[in-house]
């Protein structure tokens, strides 16, 4: 077994994952608002993650640590390939990706012939962001708050094909969501033939009333595109309730999965006419495997997405959330008090979840940053934008009380410095 994956801490996460399976049944009648302040329970989550002991990680919006039951699966599969790759991998392994898809379809209301695995966001999201035909002076309307590698791909097909994209203004913090709603749909003309938004902003941890968008978008027989990248496994919802065409998200951050996976959502009706990223033969013109075909690739990743889709369901969507903004909103109360502090986002459950950014009035975002990490040990990240800079701040479900409150005091710390 590798030197970074000891014996006891695959006991460990065995351990672990069963308690917090028994766990899920004996806590079934705790309303989740309650389970979210019971240390003893999330004590029990922790115990499923093995984890740097000297860095507080508060960057689990980039790539979150998978719990060890998840990581021992993906290990345990590429030794098996290992050892007769070009039989085991495609003969033995690659079939078990189908499970994954069911899995992810019942969980999320999704036909599973809808689900492609992918291994990334970026990679979903240009699926679905190529493969739609588009004519010189067609619009697509985004924010300038959507993830930059999505506006640089839009701005590719708008130098090499001359369509045009339309950047609409988000202030922040957003004050109603509705205003949202009302940018995208006073930007609609008769040239707006994509609708792209971010379920959950990066920069701020923003909501988005993508389901209303999308509705938008329907009304006006406009694709929807949606960037799940922040939400999935993060907001609840189902496909049938955003009723988006397309959605796309990385699995490595708030599901825990192994690092390179994701997954991609196709309406059915639109598969047939959407063009592969890579090229699939015309026999898979209506099957929604051609967002799979890309070459040799480690079916050990993929498959690894089981064991997360397993305790992501033990632990359960709504309490998951429920404990996430209950460690958001005990940074952020705290340190809003804090002279010159200023949320970038609204503290309500509709506006914020897991994360959020805040902005400390003459503090230098990239400065604070690297000083929280070399004097104190704790893992955050700088946003800087020409609107506004600030720290974003995102724990995880093995983040303990204890752990937000030596981060503020740090904080409180450097600021009166």
């Amino acid at each position: 077994m590798p030197m970074d994956v000891s014996r006891r801490e695959f006991l460990l996460g065995a351990q672990a994952v069963a308690i917090s399976a028994a766990l899920s049944s004996a806590y079934a009648q705790v309303p989740a608002k309650d389970l979210a302040t019971d240390e003893a329970f999330w004590e029990k989550i922790r115990k499923a993650y093995v984890r740097d002991a000297k860095i507080l990680n508060l960057n689990n919006g980039g790539v979150a640590p998978a719990p060890v039951s998840v990581l021992n699966a993906e290990l345990e599969a590429i030794r098996y390939s290992n050892l007769l790759p070009s039989y085991r991998m495609w003969h033995d392994l690659e079939p078990k990706i189908e499970d994954v898809r069911k899995m992810l379809a019942r969980l999320w209301g999704a036909d599973p012939e809808c689900i492609a695995i992918t291994r990334n966001a970026s990679e979903s999201l240009q699926i679905a962001q190529f493969g739609i035909d588009l004519e010189p002076g067609d619009e697509v309307l985004l924010t300038v708050q959507d993830y930059p590698r999505m506006i640089t791909t839009w701005q590719q097909r708008e130098r090499r094909e001359k369509i045009v994209l339309r950047q609409l203004e988000v202030t922040s913090p957003i004050q109603d969501p509705a205003e949202i709603v009302r940018l995208y749909e006073q930007a609609i003309t008769p040239r707006t033939k994509v609708i792209h938004i971010s379920q959950v902003g990066y920069m701020n941890g923003q909501i988005f009333p993508v389901k209303e968008v999308c509705a938008l978008a329907r009304r006006h027989g406009i694709p929807s595109i949606v960037d799940g990248a922040h939400a999935f496994a993060h907001v609840p919802f189902t496909f049938p309730d955003l009723d988006c065409d397309y959605y796309g998200a990385s699995l490595h951050k708030w599901l825990s999965a192994p690092i390179g996976t994701g997954v991609l959502y196709v309406r059915k009706e639109r598969i047939e006419k959407h063009w592969a990223l890579m090229a699939a033969p015309a026999a898979m013109d209506k099957n929604i495997r051609k967002f799979e075909e890309i070459g040799t690739h480690p079916a050990a990743l993929h498959n690894g997405i089981l064991e997360a889709l397993q305790f992501h369901e033990a632990i359960g969507a709504e309490r998951k959330f429920a404990r996430l903004r209950y460690l958001k909103q005990r940074w952020a109360t705290r340190l809003s008090k804090v002279p010159g502090a200023q949320m970038m986002v609204g503290l309500d459950p509709d506006q914020s979840g897991a994360f959020a950014t805040i902005h400390f009035s003459g503090v230098d975002a990239n400065k604070f940053t690297e000083t929280l990490l070399e004097k104190h040990n704790i893992f955050t990240t700088p946003i800087v934008s020409p609107s506004f800079n600030g720290v974003r701040v995102s724990s995880n479900v093995y983040t303990s009380v204890g752990e937000i409150d030596r981060f503020c005091e740090a904080a409180e710390g450097l600021l009166k410095g």
